[in-house]
């Protein structure tokens, strides 16, 4: 498909959408563990979104026929409920912002599994803006400095690695099937809404607060970064190429850390600004010339 394409064009705007919708939700996930416990806050957002998106299906009329079950019920594992309980679970020890830059190494090894599993060979500028990206991170992190809270810090990064599982899971399934993107989303956020409900059954935490900011933060979360965020996610994954796509989503944390420091007080330290220099870098070397055309 060319770059230059109405569907590529439409994609990238769904793209910075995205970025804008995800940036603000780690201040609310960072927000509402006042409230509630990670895993139930996780299992409300995803279950609710489910429900809005299997609605909005009735609504334009389409299917309510799942997706191939097996691939579906494994990206949701994926993409759902692994990677929004761990990184839900690394909040509590974590800042909004940090935690964001770290759940955000997904580009790294979505590249590598689409490179094994989808045979998507990455270009010299998909390995140049990795690189420079990586740099970003290693400052970011600052290892040299001990990582703070460990478990926060692996959380994080345990998460980035699903997401790009169920990232490149889902690439397959378009490319096999003839799969709507929001039918996908809707049952996908279920069946890991669901593995999440379980997960906060088992797992004690404190009793959810169900005050008018919980409310307000899980509204967001359910109508915004869940149900219409992870339906444009689906659009992109479908249309462009999984290196651009992932890499371009480093946007995010960026944004992220910048709202964390005007709303939550969380200011970067001058390395994180380094990091962040060299995370932009890379995103003009892998998507700088597409964008523009």
């Amino acid at each position: 498909m060319p770059a230059s394409s109405p569907s590529s064009r439409g994609a990238v705007l769904a793209l910075l959408a995205t970025i804008g919708l995800w940036a603000y939700s780690w201040v609310v996930m960072k927000q509402v563990l006042a409230y509630a416990g990670p895993f139930d806050f996780a299992a409300l957002r995803y279950l609710l979104g489910a429900a809005v998106l299997l609605a909005a299906l009735l609504l334009t009329r389409q299917s309510l026929k799942p997706p191939p079950l097996l691939p579906t019920i494994l990206i949701g594992l994926c993409q759902t409920a692994a990677f929004q309980g761990l990184e839900q679970w690394a909040l509590v020890d974590g800042g909004a912002g940090h935690v964001a830059l770290l759940a955000y190494t997904m580009p790294f090894w979505a590249v590598l599994l689409a490179w094994l599993i989808l045979h998507e060979r990455p270009l010299p500028r998909h390995w140049a803006g990795l690189a420079l990206a990586g740099v970003g991170l290693v400052c970011i992190i600052e290892p040299w400095r001990g990582l703070g809270s460990a478990r926060s810090t692996v959380l994080a990064i345990a998460g980035g690695v699903t997401w790009a599982a169920g990232t490149v899971l889902s690439k397959r399934l378009f490319r096999r099937h003839a799969v709507s993107a929001l039918s996908l989303t809707a049952w996908q956020m279920l069946a890991g809404g669901v593995a999440l409900g379980i997960v906060a059954l088992a797992v004690p935490q404190r009793n959810i607060e169900w005050s008018p900011a919980f409310l307000t933060g899980l509204a967001y979360s359910v109508l915004m970064a869940s149900s219409l965020a992870w339906w444009l996610w689906s659009i992109v994954l479908h249309r462009l190429p999984t290196a651009v796509a992932s890499v371009s989503s480093l946007g995010v944390p960026i944004v992220g850390v910048l709202l964390a420091w005007a709303i939550l007080q969380e200011r970067p330290r001058p390395m994180e600004w380094v990091g962040m220099g060299f995370v932009l870098l890379g995103l003009c070397a892998v998507s700088g010339l597409r964008l523009r055309r």
